[in-house]
């Protein structure tokens, strides 16, 4: 996926982020699915993700922890995940909200200009 005002963020094996800029939109391509976010929407997806108890999942052998339900409204979107997708949904997530903390300090210190 190549456009002009896409720029992708981040990428792993299952999965990569693309920020828009005519949108100012994140838009998350996982395991087959896309959904799309404002920043303060991803951020909101992304703390939710990263409350999910796995060490729960892993230890409890009941059928009911074999799969957590991973919602987010606003994108209207809602997933079933095994515990090695919420891993790899984990990493795209905070490998995403990396590269855009480090964007923002580039910004802040070598200014607009310096990074375009």
């Amino acid at each position: 996926m190549e456009y002009p005002a896409f720029h992708e963020l981040y990428q792993n094996s299952k999965g990569s982020t693309w920020q828009c800029d005519l949108t100012n939109k994140i838009h998350v391509h996982f395991n087959g699915m896309v959904a799309s976010f404002k920043i303060h929407d991803f951020l909101a997806f992304r703390r939710k993700v990263s409350s999910i108890d796995i060490h729960q999942m892993i230890f409890n052998l009941s059928d009911d922890f074999d799969y957590e339900l991973v919602e987010a409204p606003q994108a209207q979107l809602s997933w079933e995940l095994t515990l090695c997708e919420i891993v790899q949904l984990r990493d795209l997530l905070d490998g995403t909200k990396f590269v855009l903390s480090l964007n923002s300090m580039l910004y802040e210190v070598l200014g607009e200009g310096a990074l375009a």
